[in-house]
């Protein structure tokens, strides 16, 4: 449970955790892309080629495994360890994507847990906390372009 006692209620959870979690990954990846794609320096995106992430949604049961390639985020399937995975409640990682909480607190609240590659870790964090990202302007846009990323993907699946 979160400090707040914001938590997504324990039956969704777990209707959520029977989900297969590529299709999410997919989603998520697209997303990504679309914020943070053209965002990441240089060095960051060299140091992060081939790594294995993963975010796990504590209270939703739901875990999203991507790889950074040098094309940018791509869905993984859930195989094995994570070189870096963060967990956190779905409505703490909203607090630190509207960056309403910092995740130091987070993390020494025992509310943010980073497990594996500390310096990747560190990198990652460190890089999204330098970022200039407009959190209002990345919500009205995901969706839409979600959507279309999604849409030419299954295209060149076809």
């Amino acid at each position: 449970m979160t400090q707040n006692g914001y938590t997504v209620p324990e039956p969704l959870g777990k209707m959520l955790g029977l989900l297969p979690s590529y299709p999410g990954s997919l989603l998520f990846v697209s997303a990504l892309n679309l914020t943070l794609k053209e965002h990441l320096p240089e060095d960051v995106q060299q140091a992060m080629v081939g790594k294995h992430f993963r975010i796990t949604v504590i209270d939703a049961r739901v875990v999203f495994d991507f790889v950074w390639t040098r094309n940018g985020f791509v869905a993984g399937l859930n195989k094995g360890e994570a070189d870096l995975n963060i967990s956190a409640s779905a409505h703490d990682f909203l607090l630190l994507a509207q960056r309403k909480e910092d995740p130091d607190t987070l993390f020494f609240s025992r509310r943010l847990s980073m497990e594996g590659d500390t310096e990747l870790g560190l990198l990652v964090k460190n890089t999204l906390d330098a970022m200039e990202l407009n959190v209002y302007e990345l919500v009205k846009s995901v969706p839409l372009g979600v959507l279309c990323e999604m849409r030419s993907r299954l295209k060149w699946s076809l």
